[in-house]
């Protein structure tokens, strides 16, 4: 665990997780939706590592990974409709909690700390994913990429998730594998985590993003809250 902070002294009261790449493991699934709607046009399967590396940007960075030729938009968002389609139909065969995601969430959870979820997935997707994960019902809150007009790195889905959790931000952290996750959390006045266990791209430098942590697993939670008590905060 990198620590990167150091002004004032803030508990963590709640922890707030991006859902791909943070909380679960969806790339097989996301990634063989796009290979089915590719193998309905007679392509090729897209390169394995790369996709994986572009879920954490949603279904557009995806649908143009597979089709980076096309340039009308009403036959892209054709693509895109149709490429969550093909996840829909198989949402959660290959999708796995990431190894020390199930023992810090019970740790939180005997610690009566709340925690939830924050993602640019859509509603309708997020709430499949959890509740077939078992963890819909377990969550204080879930704030969906539809659920406001705006969507992370706003921070605006940040402090809508404090609200239902009736907590300060500057008592929250926020856990998330992208650079707009730590954008919006820092935006939001939190504490923020880059996952790097997730899906971040091997060129980007996650030290450069601004976080106050860069975990490389999920138990490092446990560790910043214990000694949230007496670390700094960059951010007032």
């Amino acid at each position: 665990m990198n620590n990167a902070a150091s002004d004032s002294l803030l508990p963590v009261e709640a922890v707030l997780f991006d859902l791909d790449g943070t909380l679960l493991d969806t790339a097989d699934d996301l990634v063989n939706a796009l290979d089915a709607l590719l193998a309905t046009l007679g392509r090729p399967p897209a390169d394995r590592q790369i996709a994986r590396s572009q879920v954490s940007q949603g279904s557009f960075a995806l649908t143009r990974l597979g089709f980076p030729e096309v340039i009308d938009s009403a036959e892209f968002e054709r693509l895109r409709l149709q490429f969550l389609d093909h996840y829909n139909a198989a949402i959660c065969v290959d999708t796995v909690a990431y190894a020390g995601i199930r023992s810090i969430l019970e740790w939180l959870e005997a610690s009566n700390i709340p925690w939830g979820v924050v993602t640019n997935k859509p509603g309708w997707l997020t709430a499949q994913v959890l509740a077939q994960m078992g963890l819909e019902q377990r969550a204080a809150c879930v704030v969906s990429g539809d659920t406001l007009p705006l969507r992370k790195p706003h921070p605006e889905p940040l402090l809508l998730a404090c609200q239902q959790i009736q907590r300060q931000p500057q008592h929250c952290l926020y856990v998330g594998d992208d650079p707009r996750d730590i954008h919006a959390g820092n935006a939001a006045g939190m504490y923020t985590a880059v996952a790097a266990y997730g899906y971040v791209d091997p060129q980007m430098d996650v030290n450069t993003w601004g976080a106050d942590f860069v975990i490389d697993q999920p138990l490092a939670i446990q560790q910043i809250i214990s000694l949230s008590p007496c670390i700094s905060k960059v951010k007032n």
